[in-house]
């Protein structure tokens, strides 16, 4: 491994192809925050983006969504693979414990948010199943975001100490946190679930956390201050 390092030619200069609508991005926004690198963002626009076979949102992914990071001369995407590429080649601020269970118990957490709920509402399939469910479109994502908090939550009761797993803060933390605030823009009573709670209160405030959050970037539209269909997120 520390030969493979080696022959990694790293690079300064990051940028990040994010939304603020993105709890993708917000993800790796939060953890790139956690780790201390400087990284460049590059707007992405999701309403444009979803449009199919729209020529106007240029993305170096194949896949065509955000996040997509371009690091050490490369361009990464899907935010677990980014996140994990840092871990590897700048082991600094670790945010995997030693502990193969608990390294185990976070990656658990990150696939059930990751792979379980926050599919279920990205912006392509809601448009889509949008022509079919018309109103019902917003307990569409209720529904998935209460199953699988319900899950977390109960792991959570087994493996939280201060966050999500211990005391110290993890990748689980990076994929919860944006899963709460996306849990709150479909108006989500989060009152069944304390410790999930809890520990967005402990991280509410955290400068990394913070300065990830989607009402702090660039391109978070002030028109939806006043939308009433737009939580009002304390910040």
């Amino acid at each position: 491994m520390t030969e493979q390092l080696q022959s990694i030619k790293f690079a300064s200069n990051i940028s990040l192809y994010s939304s603020w609508r993105s709890s993708c991005s917000y993800r790796v926004r939060i953890y790139l925050n956690l780790k201390s690198l400087n990284y460049r963002i590059k707007p992405v626009d999701l309403i444009k983006l979803s449009s199919l076979n729209n020529a106007e949102v240029q993305l170096p992914s194949p896949t065509k969504f955000v996040p997509a990071l371009e690091i050490d001369g490369h361009t990464l995407f899907e935010s677990m693979a980014i996140m994990q590429y840092i871990e590897e080649t700048r082991p600094h601020n670790p945010l995997l414990p030693n502990n193969p269970l608990k390294r185990a118990q976070v990656r658990a957490i990150c696939d059930m948010i990751v792979s379980g709920i926050q599919p279920l509402q990205n912006t392509g399939v809601l448009n889509y199943i949008g022509d079919y469910l018309g109103e019902k479109e917003k307990k569409w994502s209720q529904h998935w975001i209460i199953k699988g908090f319900d899950a977390v939550e109960k792991v959570l009761r087994e493996t939280s100490g201060k966050y999500c797993v211990g005391d110290e803060i993890t990748l689980a933390d990076c994929c919860l946190i944006p899963q709460v605030f996306n849990a709150r823009r479909f108006h989500v009573d989060l009152k069944s679930y304390p410790i999930i709670l809890r520990i967005d209160r402990h991280l509410h405030s955290h400068p990394a956390f913070r300065k990830a959050h989607p009402m702090m970037q660039d391109d978070f539209p002030s028109e939806m201050l006043t939308d009433p269909n737009f939580f009002k997120a304390k910040l």
